[in-house]
């Protein structure tokens, strides 16, 4: 390996590592191990449902089929199970979707390789045409899911009103997604820079220093940037978990276009109500920016999950549940719902257009 590509492999590891998704940048995973997730599913299978492109997505679902729909969509080198600590509550009320996005947890690789966000954005349209036509839904996104959502608006904003009634945005960006991450990584990941340089000519060498599994490497920067600091131990290691066992191509084709999308035209055009929820302690997609992509919504609300990082679901799901049932029952069970409104955040929430008061 030359210089010019050690630098660049030692450049895309940083980036992973920075993002906070330890994963198989430069490990070429033909057969990603399943990972054990950390409760059940949605118990209806109703995939696979076919893409525009003809790529298969896994979608379950939960709660009375004649409910009110909320689809949920998971955050990069995730998956559905990112979920589990929710669905099973909104199931409660409503009808669950929940999907696997391309190329990730139990559905298909994704068909000429387009792992675009625009494409997974056509997957959202796809799966709600194919579970749940001509009937209002909630979409829940979260980091990449979230984005999913802008580069929907950005294809098809006509959607977004008749077909998607609200929209809920956690841990979300609409442009330069990552980048925040990286600056207080790079400190971080100094002293051991110099190892991954020389680990990056040999393949071995850098599964060994990135994939060392929960406890090494890839385990502290995990918790160091993904999640506040109450995390889990057993969230961080299934996280860790999924990212290693994600596509190869996901890190190599995925993780450039999350970097590089600017999707903050497209912002206005989702017209429709919309809650955006950001962990206290979220270095992926921090604080101040949440209170810029919400004052560009035109009916968006913010809400800061105290003591969370970026996958707040995982960390404190009871909060995320409390808000997206709310925000789910305001904007589908009543014909005014009071997205502009404010109101006295609920315990444990701070919440506003502002900041974080």
């Amino acid at each position: 390996m030359n210089r010019k590509t050690a630098a660049v492999s030692a450049g895309v590891v940083a980036g992973a590592l920075a993002a906070g998704m330890i994963g198989s940048a430069l490990v070429r995973r033909r057969h990603p191990r399943n990972v054990e997730p950390l409760g059940p599913p949605p118990p209806e299978d109703l995939g696979p449902v076919d893409s525009f492109d003809s790529t298969e997505l896994a979608v379950r679902a939960a709660g009375d089929p004649e409910a009110p729909v909320v689809l949920l969509a998971h955050g990069f080198s995730l998956d559905m199970s990112s979920w589990w600590a929710v669905w099973p509550e909104l199931a409660k009320d409503f009808r669950v979707i929940a999907l696997d996005l391309r190329s990730h947890g139990a559905s298909g690789r994704a068909v000429h390789g387009d792992l675009s966000l625009r494409a997974m954005g056509r997957d959202l349209a796809a799966v709600l045409d194919a579970v749940a036509p001509a009937r209002p839904a909630v979409v829940v996104g979260h980091s990449m899911g979230a984005v999913a959502i802008l580069a929907l608006a950005e294809q098809r904003p006509e959607l977004f009103g008749p077909r998607i009634a609200g929209v809920a945005l956690i841990g979300a960006a609409s442009s330069d997604l990552l980048r925040g991450a990286m600056g207080s990584v790079t400190e971080l990941l100094r002293p051991r820079l110099g190892s991954l340089q020389a680990a990056a000519r040999r393949v071995d060498g850098l599964r060994r220093a990135v994939l060392a599994g929960p406890t090494g490497l890839s385990g502290v920067v995990a918790r160091v940037t993904q999640f506040g600091p109450n995390a889990p131990k057993d969230v961080v290691d299934h996280v860790v978990a999924l990212a290693q066992s994600t596509a190869s191509e996901v890190w190599t084709d995925g993780l450039p276009e999350l970097m590089e999308m600017d999707l903050r035209h497209a912002v206005p055009r989702v017209r429709v109500p919309a809650i955006v929820l950001v962990g206290e302690h979220d270095r992926v997609t921090p604080p101040a920016g949440a209170v810029a992509l919400t004052g560009a919504l035109p009916e968006g609300r913010l809400v800061v999950i105290p003591d969370a990082g970026h996958i707040p679901m995982l960390e404190t799901p009871e909060a995320v549940v409390r808000e997206l049932r709310g925000f789910a029952r305001a904007v589908l069970m009543t014909s005014s719902p009071p997205a502009r409104r404010r109101r006295q955040a609920p315990t444990g929430t701070k919440e506003g257009r502002e900041g974080t008061a």
